[in-house]
């Protein structure tokens, strides 16, 4: 997996948006060398599998345990631990929207070392691990997908009362399960006599607002908690609060996946997963707070961001009515890469006809539509930048929009221009004289432009634009005369391939305005 990342970044490098280039190579910091109070984002290390509390024989054991003969009823499993093997992204995804959360290790394993991902061993590691899950006892696998019953249980929450069982009390049937089975230690003493439903709000600090506003919360991303295989799972609303629906009384684990509500992923933890799962440790079956900085990891700091970065893009699409990017984008963050790109690969790009590439690639095209990337974040030096990284996903998110509105052929078209200039003199962009150079330059334009808006208006700004052979302020003269991004956006079509196609667009459609439409085009003209 590694050597295919590293593969990967030579096409990254010479199709990114960005001038600036290394070889990624996804690393995680040593555990030995955090600060004590610092979470471990790299691989977990697993110890003993624990007896499952929740499994049927060892919750009917509790039962008699506690009301002897008055509890010779037979339970019914009412729900299954269980494993999935999926061979694609197609089968991971169909679980995924049956709603099933998976975790990338055994959950009845004790944790020696917690962290943000596990790889079987037996599983090779360009292939998806096996996949850990609670599902109803009803579940039924899709066609296809390897699978596995490991255990029967029994979890009370899930159920309303019991017939032959209503005077039981499955607070104290639960804890003493934990008790029988040796887990006892897991049970918080406040807490072994009741249950509470996890709670809290997911945040992080912005340095770049004004003080008194910097914490904001991590929106729309999924809390995970789990105490062996009991598990809930809420998203987080706008300012990060979340609640759950389940009830626990021992002291669950709990993690962020990068699987927002909005629909996009942002994947790639040294395994194969399109979902990066990020530890938050243990905490109280109240639930945690937890507030995101620079101080919390490089990883767990960069995710929080793109996150925020494209849910408020999303939530700007809705709001001005812009093209949304393509549903189910998935990112990757190269901690180690300064470029960035929008390569829109999940979706299709770049892997049909661009020849200069695809020989290079042809071994590896299956693989890549398993875990390919729409867009990669280059987060060298910027690891602990919110506002910059805040920047560069507006950017790539622009781009996204722009490629829904032309598609595959276009962007081929598109990242074959990239390559060659890259290849040819050692700018992504080129010098503007190349064959296909409008379709960079109309690319390019739009992402500066919106990416310039989206953070001036944010920080209450005046950054201005790089210099490059293209003009982005075109797009602010249009503006200037009353047309909307969404406006711009949508004579962005796939007919648009250079300044000159794109004007007479605008002119076709703005007629009253033709004019001031032609005189913004001529002061920037090249």
């Amino acid at each position: 997996m590694k050597n295919f990342i590293r593969m990967l970044g030579v096409v990254l490098l010479m199709a990114s948006c960005s001038q600036e280039a290394s070889l990624p190579e996804e690393t995680v910091p040593d555990s030995s060398s955090l600060p004590a109070n610092m979470l471990y984002h790299g691989e977990m290390v697993l110890g003993r599998t624990l007896e499952n509390p929740y499994s049927l024989k060892n919750m009917e054991n509790s039962l008699k345990d506690l009301y002897g003969t008055r509890a010779e009823v037979t339970l019914e499993p009412n729900c299954r631990y269980v494993r999935f093997l999926p061979k694609d992204d197609e089968q991971f995804s169909a679980l995924a929207d049956l709603g099933v959360d998976m975790f990338d290790h055994p959950l009845d394993r004790e944790i020696l070392r917690d962290g943000d991902y596990w790889h079987d061993p037996s599983v090779p590691e360009d292939e998806i691990t096996w996949q850990y899950a609670t599902v109803p006892s009803d579940f039924v696998c899709p066609e296809g997908i390897v699978h596995e019953v490991l255990e029967d249980c029994f979890i009370p929450d899930a159920v309303a009362q019991t017939k032959g069982l209503e005077y039981a009390d499955w607070n104290a049937v639960e804890a003493n399960a934990f008790r029988l089975t040796g887990n006892e230690a897991l049970l918080e003493p406040e807490t072994k006599a009741k249950k509470s439903y996890p709670s809290g709000r997911i945040t992080i600090v912005d340095s770049g607002l004004e003080a008194g506003n910097r914490t904001v919360g991590v929106s729309g991303v999924k809390v995970m908690a789990n105490t062996i295989v009991k598990v809930a799972s809420a998203y987080t609303d706008a300012e990060g609060n979340y609640r759950m629906t389940t009830r626990f009384s021992a002291k669950p684990h709990y993690r962020l996946c990068f699987k927002n509500s909005k629909g996009f992923s942002i994947g790639l933890n040294l395994i194969i997963v399109p979902a990066s799962l990020s530890n938050l440790g243990k905490g109280s079956p109240e639930g945690i707070d937890a507030e995101v900085s620079t101080d919390s990891g490089d990883a767990l700091f960069r995710r929080c961001v793109v996150n925020n970065a494209a849910y408020d893009f999303y939530e700007r699409c809705k709001e001005e009515g812009l093209t949304q990017p393509p549903s189910g984008l998935r990112f990757w963050i190269l901690g180690s890469l300064k470029s960035s790109c929008a390569l829109m690969m999940h979706h299709g790009a770049m892997l049909g006809e661009v020849k200069l590439v695809s020989n290079y690639l042809d071994l590896y095209k299956t693989l890549i539509r398993v875990i390919s990337p729409d867009i990669t974040i280059g987060a060298k030096n910027i690891s602990h930048d919110y506002a910059s990284l805040y920047s560069v996903t507006s950017h790539e998110l622009a781009h996204a929009s722009h490629f829904q509105n032309v598609g595959c052929d276009y962007w081929d078209t598109l990242i074959t221009y990239v390559l060659k200039s890259f290849l040819l003199n050692g700018s992504c962009y080129g010098t503007g004289n190349g064959e296909d150079a409008g379709y960079c330059e109309i690319a390019e334009m739009w992402a500066y432009y919106l990416e310039r808006s989206i953070i001036n208006q944010r920080y209450q700004s005046q950054r201005g634009y790089p210099t490059y052979w293209f003009h982005p302020e075109i797009l602010d003269g249009l503006e200037g005369l009353g047309l909307t991004h969404s406006q711009i956006l949508s004579s962005m079509g796939r007919d648009v391939t250079d300044t000159d196609s794109f004007k007479s667009n605008l002119t076709a459609a703005y007629p009253s305005k033709k004019s001031a439409i032609q005189q913004v085009f001529r002061t920037y003209s090249r």
